[in-house]
């Protein structure tokens, strides 16, 4: 066992372990419950194939300490056990460059039912996107292409949201910062596909938080579920006519997953079917319910607890009144010509290169990449952070931003590749000093082969252009 935190006992509430008896009514297997519910969780991750293949990650990490072991549901995830606890899995190189994510498995489920079977959606909506761990997975299912609409409730949640998409390489989003109640009357009929992963009570997460239940209660419980009934609904009447919709929630009591499911149903009986999940991967049958919900408690697959639906809908409704807020004016408008194209042959020169996916807009002397997708939606919804900033504009040129670089830049035969011992200084935010002769000017730095800054280069030093929110303390990589 490789412990995410240490174990402790934990004292469930008389009133949960009344609704997890009625759920789990054979004896042992209550037992079973009970007893995982005290082991600490296993560590896992996913590979993120936008940056790298699984199995060129695999070669590439065959020497590290550690042993993986494959996660049936989703082919870029492992469960990893360490056998050097020195170097936190999060200060490994590969993590710091976005190779991989630190993911829950079973939180990998809803995105591999998103995508089941030949679903390729367009446009996708992440309505509870924060951290990233599946609007990143949906990214590398999309290759980066279409449009994902990440939406995120909590503003303090937002910044760590555009941090893991950026360090992930996903170009293809962009971020709202909404209560999602209001998308199914802003945006109605509009995507292909909804990932709603709702806020709940977190029950499925005990093994990680062993404070989940400190203020858990029946009644709060009730009131959770009126909050994602309304925020599924919401989903429902943003989802175009055909599109698949996945409620899930990392929580275990029906209350928050069956009947949220069936007050859907029953307010559209003629609009929306459900899709079972019983072959979404070899064991699933043993967790369908008779709905063809997947309902994961922790003791099946020594994970969190998880709920997954996939729901399909099969016929417009009635519209939502439109929202009465209103937009305001975009502080951008899309570049000339001309200038696209004299930016795209400057950025080519440092090794920054996109495609027609992509348009170059203006704010001020800002100069940002967009979705092309998303144009059409500017004026129907404020939007908190829209693409990347690629540059500024100052009287000597194009000051090329660091999230761009990171997301668009591959090394080019002018690179500079760094050892791993500065490649840990360039993310401690120190300069460089190397032994070998330093080319002049700004240069590209590498390590693994994956682009880590833009970096220039003063007499035989490296000055570390690195965001100094970015910067780590602590062991890193040896």
């Amino acid at each position: 066992m490789d412990p995410i935190v240490s174990a402790e006992v934990i004292n469930f509430p008389p009133q949960f372990l009344e609704l997890m008896h009625q759920a789990l009514p054979d004896e042992n297997d209550f037992a079973d419950f009970i007893a995982i519910s005290q082991r600490p969780l296993r560590r896992a991750i996913r590979v993120n194939t936008l940056k790298i293949s699984v199995e060129n990650f695999l070669v590439l990490t065959a020497e590290h300490p550690w042993e993986l072991t494959p996660v049936p549901w989703c082919q870029e995830g492992f469960w990893v056990v360490l056998n050097d606890e020195q170097i936190p899995l999060g200060s490994y190189a590969e993590h710091l460059s976005g190779l991989f994510y630190i993911q829950e498995p079973s939180s990998m489920l809803p995105v591999t039912a998103l995508f089941a079977g030949e679903e390729r959606p367009l446009t996708l909506m992440d309505m509870a996107a924060a951290p990233g761990s599946k609007t990143t997975q949906i990214a590398a299912n999309m290759a980066n292409h279409g449009l994902i609409i990440a939406n995120e409730y909590a503003a303090s949640r937002v910044k760590v949201l555009h941090a893991n998409l950026s360090r992930c390489g996903v170009t293809n989003s962009v971020l709202t910062h909404f209560d999602a109640r209001v998308f199914g009357a802003a945006l109605p009929e509009q995507f292909d596909a909804i990932l709603l992963d709702a806020p709940c009570s977190g029950e499925g997460v005990i093994r990680k938080d062993p404070q989940a239940f400190s203020q858990w209660s029946l009644e709060s419980t009730h009131e959770i579920a009126q909050t994602q009934r309304e925020l599924l609904f919401s989903a429902f009447h943003a989802l175009k006519p055909g599109g698949r919709l996945i409620y899930s929630t990392c929580t275990l009591n029906q209350i928050e997953n069956q009947q949220v499911v069936a007050s859907l149903l029953a307010q559209f009986p003629d609009a929306v079917t459900i899709e079972s999940l019983h072959d979404l991967f070899p064991g699933a049958e043993s967790v369908v319910t008779a709905e063809g919900f997947l309902h994961i408690f922790p003791q099946r697959f020594d994970s969190e607890g998880f709920f997954v639906a996939s729901l399909r809908k099969t016929a417009s409704v009635t519209p939502l009144p439109l929202p009465s807020y209103k937009i305001g004016k975009l502080p951008f408008q899309p570049v000339s010509r001309l200038i696209a194209q004299q930016v795209t042959q400057l950025a080519e020169s440092v090794g920054i290169t996109w495609d027609d996916r992509l348009n170059l807009w203006q704010r001020d002397n800002e100069l940002w990449l967009f979705p092309k997708l998303v144009e059409p939606l500017m004026n129907k919804v404020k939007f908190s952070r829209l693409g990347f900033r690629l540059a500024d504009i100052h009287n000597k040129g194009y000051r090329w931003h660091h999230e761009a670089i990171i997301a668009l830049a591959k090394p080019t035969p002018s690179t500079l590749a760094l050892s791993a011992e500065e490649a840990a200084e360039w993310y401690r935010g120190r300069d460089i000093y190397p032994n070998s002769p330093l080319p002049k000017g700004e240069c590209l730095l590498s390590y693994q082969q994956q682009v880590l800054g833009l970096a220039k280069v003063v007499n035989q030093r490296i000055k570390n252009s690195l965001p100094r929110e970015l910067a780590r303390n602590g062991p890193l990589f040896k």
